[in-house]
């Protein structure tokens, strides 16, 4: 493993200035390469053994930023990003609010990830794309000239999203968060800036292929705000090739806004199945108006599938996601699967 400086700042001032000064045109290109932050380190630290990350210097915020969950006066809940997974997960007011939240945390990793693991830490982890996590491989997310997906093992890759890239989102709470309607609070060197969780993550288009979403080099992300739920319903349903721990091939947050027995609004996010949490506008529509049921849950569910786009081994994944979804609006109704 490459030598590295180590910084302990004791608050956010300090860890801001850790990250580093910045030019003219704000920091340089790789100093998000050269500079990193550190928390529970679930996942930078593996990547540095792998040969993938190699910074300079390692910024350790687990004693810089919140982690704590406290109430927000609209009755919402302001989440530090060092919290950990394990202590989102075991949080009885949050589970009382955002059960889909909750129901996230409870099935990432393993006990011991999840008393690792921060908030934080799991929104902005890295792909999981076995090429990208392959020091061999020089995909477009490491700098290179081509995504090995399309022509290679692409079983867990994107089906929505077109490339160039084919990655997926691999973080469990961005979903929920983009389905409960979430910001994000973000702090740099000139302050603070609150930005909408599906405003976040970024595709990787050729301008911004070998990042994941908007946060600047020079800024650290501290808060997952949540707004009050309001008359929702709520349903979160995963599906993985295997029980232990693994990352879901895919799943699905529904929120639904009643009206008496009828559906007055909902959002439909999905996970696992694009570079981004994608957010089904057609599945959303779909809803809007109609009663909770088996027939609307079905149609929803191929709305939400619309327009995907699978490569030579991940069809299995719509049909798949159809389900998730399908189960997701019925788990929110309290409607019983098989």
């Amino acid at each position: 493993m490459k030598a590295f400086a180590y910084v302990n700042p004791a608050n956010e001032k300090e860890a801001v200035g850790a990250l580093g000064p910045s030019g003219p045109q704000g920091p340089s290109s790789d100093v998000r390469d050269r500079v990193m932050l550190i928390a529970g380190g679930q996942d930078l630290l593996a990547r540095m053994k792998d040969y993938i990350a190699q910074p300079d210097r390692l910024v350790n915020v687990k004693n810089a930023l919140d982690a704590t969950i406290t109430a927000t006066p609209d009755g919402g809940l302001k989440i530090g990003a060092a919290v950990k997974i394990a202590d989102l997960a075991d949080h009885a007011r949050a589970a009382a609010l955002y059960p889909a939240l909750v129901h996230a945390a409870g099935g990432v990793g393993t006990p011991q990830i999840r008393n690792q693991g921060t908030v934080g830490g799991n929104i902005h982890q890295r792909p999981r794309c076995w090429y990208f996590r392959n020091e061999e491989f020089v995909c477009l997310k490491k700098g290179g000239n081509r995504c090995f997906a399309p022509a290679g093992e692409n079983q867990f890759h994107a089906i929505f999203g077109n490339g160039p890239s084919h990655i997926v989102h691999p973080s469990s709470l961005a979903v929920p968060a983009v389905a409960y309607g979430a910001k994000f609070r973000l702090v740099g060197p000139n302050g603070e800036r609150i930005v909408d969780a599906g405003e976040y993550f970024t595709m990787p288009t050729m301008q911004n292929v070998r990042g994941e979403n908007v946060l600047a080099a020079d800024e650290l992300f501290t808060h997952l705000i949540l707004p009050a739920p309001g008359n929702v319903k709520h349903g979160h349903y995963e599906v993985r090739y295997k029980a232990s721990h693994d990352w879901p091939i895919v799943f699905a947050t529904v929120i639904l806004a009643m009206n008496g027995n009828t559906i007055q609004s909902a959002r439909v996010v999905m996970g696992a199945v694009a570079p981004i949490p994608w957010r089904a506008v057609a599945a959303e529509k779909a809803l809007a108006g109609k009663p909770i049921d088996a027939a609307t849950a079905a149609a929803a569910a191929d709305a939400a599938l619309d327009g995907a786009k699978p490569m030579s081994r991940n069809g299995y994944k719509v049909q798949v996601a159809k389900t998730a979804v399908k189960r997701a609006i019925l788990q929110a109704g309290g409607i019983k699967t098989a």
